[in-house]
């Protein structure tokens, strides 16, 4: 039975492609956080590596001075999302929701986002590709849902219209 889990495992260990795992991948320098601040809000969030070699996205949400999210981008190489139906996220989060964005041309101004909610245990949440909408600042556009070949940013925005502190742990991001 054991051997059977091990190649089934491997297999499905084939079939997907990796976006970006921390354990492998200690290079911060592609990522960047973007809060309200570029709008004159307050909010903070903070992207490092643990003692477990996991990213930790983490900080604070202020309302205050009409702010409300805080996010870190990724943008690297493109991965195609052909014969790919899912995003994959192992993470371990604090209960509260968050987005998760992605985008098959940097240069675009709006993302397809689509929204998860974390448990607190250590979890691997997977997003269907098709489920991604158009949103620009908040407001789904009159657009198609993701349908594209590759994906070359991807994001975790918190934003969740009120006051609070955060902490998301992520071990990788993965294609199904």
């Amino acid at each position: 039975m054991k051997l059977i889990s091990t190649i089934l495992l491997i297999s499905a260990m084939a079939s997907s492609s990796v976006i970006f795992d921390f354990k492998s991948n200690s290079n911060l320098n592609k990522w960047k956080v973007v809060d309200d601040t570029v709008m004159g809000g307050r909010s903070q969030g903070n992207l490092i590596l643990n003692e477990e070699k996991n990213g930790v996205f983490f900080g604070t949400v202020s309302t205050e001075n009409y702010g409300g999210f805080s996010s870190i981008r990724y943008n690297g190489e493109a991965v195609s999302t052909k014969d790919k139906t899912h995003v994959l996220l192992r993470v371990k989060g604090d209960g509260k929701s968050y987005q998760f964005r992605i985008k098959n041309e940097n240069s675009l101004r709006y993302s397809f986002i689509t929204e998860f909610k974390t448990s607190g245990k250590w979890e691997t949440i997977r997003l269907s590709l098709a489920d991604f909408y158009p949103s620009f600042r908040g407001r789904k556009l009159d657009k198609p849902n993701f349908n594209h070949s590759e994906i070359e940013e991807i994001a975790f925005l918190i934003g969740n219209k009120k006051n609070e502190s955060f902490k998301l742990i992520i071990e990788s991001i993965t294609l199904d």
